[in-house]
């Protein structure tokens, strides 16, 4: 048999964050309780991730704002500060506006490394400017063309309780201050969303209410080349982003799998995100039924289950039907390059949200932060009302890094319990979804009779409204995080040294001496063992003797 020779394991395409994240987008008709919804899965290595605050504040004139990029902390330089910012807890303010982003990259050309603003810091300044999206539109923009665009291309979701944007953006080279951009409303009808490629092709260039752009967007584009046909034919993501196999299989196909599980007829787009054409898929699609925060929400742990891309019935899956893959998504094997797929959920996620944007609640209630740390599937989303002004301790960083561990820290615990299921994925995976999902019912189920009492309280006691937020996004934090410490233990004591023990009505089962005697050793799937089989060959087949 052909042992095949790794020659080299080569870096992930791009730079780490340009396959990183993904955005879903639900319009209020599309809901089912006239909620906007819009997630992020902010996925990048090591990245440690914790929710953000920023207080509400009235400024002096000629204060100035320092800048520092997102990613890696650099100091960019400084901007003028607003004379009055809003209230910011994570990605959502105190008016309902939310914004997330996934970045596409696009032309390396267009990057103009002596802008101030880079992406991330562009978000959290705009959500401390802005009360509703489109104003948000309107300062994003405005702020770039001020003081210089230093990231690559990027895709924004910015929503309000009333509308969803999808924002497109990206610089115009070195010392060419401002952007080229795009944004488009997404029908409230409809579902959409974005996953490291350039989404938005033809613009409308005659309805303000739901096409924006700027002036430039197809002028900057003959001019540098990118393109020379009719105004009609101008395609914002084949002029800045032009798609590949990567972008299809990788990014796109994120985009397919949301859509797939709502919209009948997907499979004609599966050629296009296999990456075999460039034949495109639309930005948005209604779906055939509404949706619900839990389905989006579960809609954040898809890894293509039950779809011709799923990565839990091949070899690689390992023993246990894992549908991840580490580390890498592409390596090379005797001269030839292979990838990995790359689903929504996946191990390298900082934190995820959704972000439930509702006009029928005043606003300090009516928006909410589902918010988690680490992957989507292995944790559990608390909510987090806009109205509050206080960060949860466990979501805190309070000494806590991506280099020092901390027991009161939810990122650390969350990922100290996915990584002991990781590499026994389906026989722990189910001890882990069944305490998530009761956790997250219950905090569901609470969620109408506290927010009729929260609701009172903005009616007679806005101070009393502001704590008692604060003291429930705490006490729902912590309790998920206590409860993911005894799972811990528990994980560790019935799985260990890869045995199961025997559990009977939530308790292990002991003899008479007080002895737990009964577990079994599991076997590998089924699938894994054929496999084994197949490239092993009767290596290790034991004699008749031995029978």
């Amino acid at each position: 048999m052909k042992k095949l020779a790794l020659t080299a394991a080569l870096m992930l395409w791009g730079t780490a964050a340009a396959l990183a994240c993904t955005n879903l987008i639900v319009g209020k008709k599309a809901s089912s309780d006239g909620s906007v919804f819009i997630t992020y899965s902010a996925d990048s290595y090591c990245m440690f991730g914790e929710l953000v605050h920023f207080p509400a504040a009235k400024w002096p004139a000629g204060t100035m704002l320092p800048v520092h990029e997102w990613d890696t902390g650099r100091y960019l330089g400084v901007i003028e500060q607003a004379s009055e910012t809003y209230n910011v807890i994570g990605n959502i303010n105190e008016f309902q506006v939310a914004i997330a982003e996934t970045t596409f990259g696009g032309r390396p050309e267009l990057v103009d490394t002596t802008g101030i603003l880079d992406y991330g810091s562009l978000i959290y300044i705009t959500l401390q400017r802005s009360r509703t999206a489109r104003e948000a539109i309107d300062v994003m923009t405005e702020l770039v063309n001020e003081y210089g665009y230093c990231s690559s291309g990027e895709s924004f979701s910015i929503a309000d309780p009333g509308e969803a944007w999808i924002l497109e953006m990206i610089g115009k080279g070195p010392g060419n201050r401002g952007a080229v951009w795009a944004a488009v409303r997404i029908p409230d009808d409809c579902i959409s969303a974005h996953a490291n490629q350039s989404r938005i092709r033809q613009l409308t260039f005659d309805d303000e209410d739901n096409c924006l752009f700027s002036s430039d967007v197809i002028t900057f584009a003959r001019e540098k080349g990118y393109f020379d046909g009719k105004n009609t034919d101008f395609s914002f993501s084949e002029a800045y982003a032009p798609a590949d196999f990567s972008t299809s299989r990788h990014c796109e196909a994120r985009v397919w799998s949301f859509f797939n599980r709502y919209v009948s007829g997907m499979d004609k787009y599966l050629p296009y995100v296999s990456g075999e054409n460039n034949d495109g898929m639309p930005l948005y699609v209604r779906p055939e039924r509404k949706l619900s925060m839990t389905d989006v929400r579960d809609m954040m742990r898809d890894h293509y289950e039950g779809t011709p891309l799923d990565m839990s019935h091949d070899v690689m899956a390992g023993p246990y039907s894992s549908p991840y893959r580490f580390p890498l998504l592409e390596f090379e094997a005797d001269g030839k390059k292979y990838f990995n797929e790359r689903p929504i959920s996946t191990y390298q996620t900082a934190f995820s949200f959704v972000a439930q944007l509702r006009a029928s609640l005043p606003d300090p209630v009516g928006g909410v932060l589902w918010f988690t740390l680490d992957d989507a599937n292995m944790s559990v989303f608390t909510p987090v009302y806009c109205g509050a002004d206080r960060v949860p301790d466990c979501y805190a960083a309070n000494g806590a890094s991506d280099t020092r561990f901390s027991w009161d820290n939810a990122y650390w615990i969350y990922n100290w319990v996915a990584n002991m299921v990781y590499p026994r994925y389906s026989l722990m995976f189910g001890d882990l979804r069944e305490q998530r999902d009761m956790l997250e019912r219950t905090y569901v189920t609470m969620q109408p009779g506290f927010e009729q009492v929260a609701v009172r309280l903005y009616d007679s006691d806005r101070a009393a409204l502001r704590e008692l937020l604060n003291s429930y996004t705490n006490a729902t934090a912590q309790n998920a995080l206590e409860s993911w410490k005894e799972l811990a233990e528990y994980l560790i004591v019935r799985y260990n040294d890869n045995v199961i023990k025997e559990v009977k009505d939530g308790k292990f089962v002991l003899n008479e001496n007080g002895r737990c005697n009964s577990f079994t050793r599991p076997a590998y799937d089924k699938q894994f063992i054929e496999q084994v089989i197949s490239l092993t060959g009767d290596r290790y087949v034991m004699p008749e003797s031995s029978k």
